[in-house]
């Protein structure tokens, strides 16, 4: 994962996107870094493969571990036969199954209404792409603030889980 304070209990988010929307892809991150710093989040995209990595078994290992997947929409991402193919497919199966939660962020104008993902929540939050906005950073900080509070639900999910899976090995150990 990308943190410089990586943290056990930290959810993983792993990052859909086009290589034409690194740019703010990067953006993106810069407001997601407190998050990272505070050991909420980790996060991972494919420009983190090895150079002699296998980059499809990679990417689904990451795509399969991840609690939050964004997908970063623009024209070029509904364009791409991987990203709207086989990355949204596993993304969008794993969170029907509860498995992960899906938030696309509309990054750029693209017509995305009929996509697999409409019946989704998107960001930003007024369906407004991110380019549309006067000020980028406005932007971010309110889709840093909606992954924030997603981040936070699942790790106080994450930590009642653990709390009573404890909880039972103590106290179901028979008698």
């Amino acid at each position: 994962m990308s943190s410089a304070t990586e943290s056990i209990g930290a959810i993983d988010i792993f990052l859909s996107f086009t290589h034409e929307d690194m740019a703010l892809r990067g953006e993106l991150e810069k407001h997601l870094n407190i998050l990272k710093r505070q050991g909420q989040i980790t996060s991972w995209y494919n420009r983190e493969i090895h150079a002699n990595g296998e980059w499809t078994h990679e990417v689904d290992t990451h795509i399969s571990e991840a609690q939050i997947i964004l997908l970063l929409v623009s024209p070029d991402f509904m364009n791409s036969d991987y990203c709207y193919g086989p990355e949204m497919a596993r993304a969008l199966e794993r969170h029907k199954a509860g498995e992960a939660r899906v938030i696309p962020i509309i990054i750029r104008p693209v017509y995305w209404e009929d996509a697999p993902f409409s019946k989704l929540p998107v960001l930003p939050a007024d369906r407004e792409p991110v380019t549309k906005w006067s000020n980028l950073d406005e932007a971010f900080l309110g889709i840093a603030r909606n992954i924030s509070n997603v981040a936070k639900e699942l790790l106080a999910s994450k930590k009642i889980a653990d709390g009573a899976s404890h909880y039972k090995d103590m106290h179901c150990g028979g008698s």
